[in-house]
């Protein structure tokens, strides 16, 4: 899928990281809606029906996107914790923001770069 990790920091209780997606088969400009691999041209051929009148949705399998990327990521590191006997949970969701801008990239990456310095464990253990 041609991707390539920018700035990260693996944190006590979270982690950051900038996930670059480059070109590749999924993601070309070709009149397609990339993230449901779907086709944009025909706003009307969102869903058709099947046999039995009822929609079906088209949008198919979520494969080859962020999610799946971080599922991925997810699910080898919960093999990796479980192999090794630690305790480990993950989060439920994540967030996800998509940068458009050099600018905005340098920003969040001295953002990531300089977390651990502004992290307060405190914060993380009060009760």
């Amino acid at each position: 899928m041609n991707l390539e990790l920018g700035e990260f920091v693996v944190m006590p209780n979270h982690i950051h990281g900038i996930i670059i997606i480059g070109e590749n088969q999924y993601n070309s400009d070709d009149g397609r809606d990339v993230m449901h691999h779907v086709s944009t041209n025909n706003p009307n051929h969102v869903s058709t029906t099947t046999t039995d009148n009822t929609p079906k949705n088209q949008f198919g399998p979520q494969r080859k996107n962020l999610a799946s990327i971080i599922r991925g990521y997810k699910s080898t590191v919960t093999t990796y914790a479980r192999k090794n006997q630690i305790d480990f949970a993950w989060q439920p969701r994540f967030y996800e923001h998509i940068i458009r801008s050099p600018d905005d990239y340098d920003r969040i990456s001295t953002y990531i770069a300089h977390n651990p310095e502004n992290w307060n464990q405190d914060k993380f253990f009060m009760v």
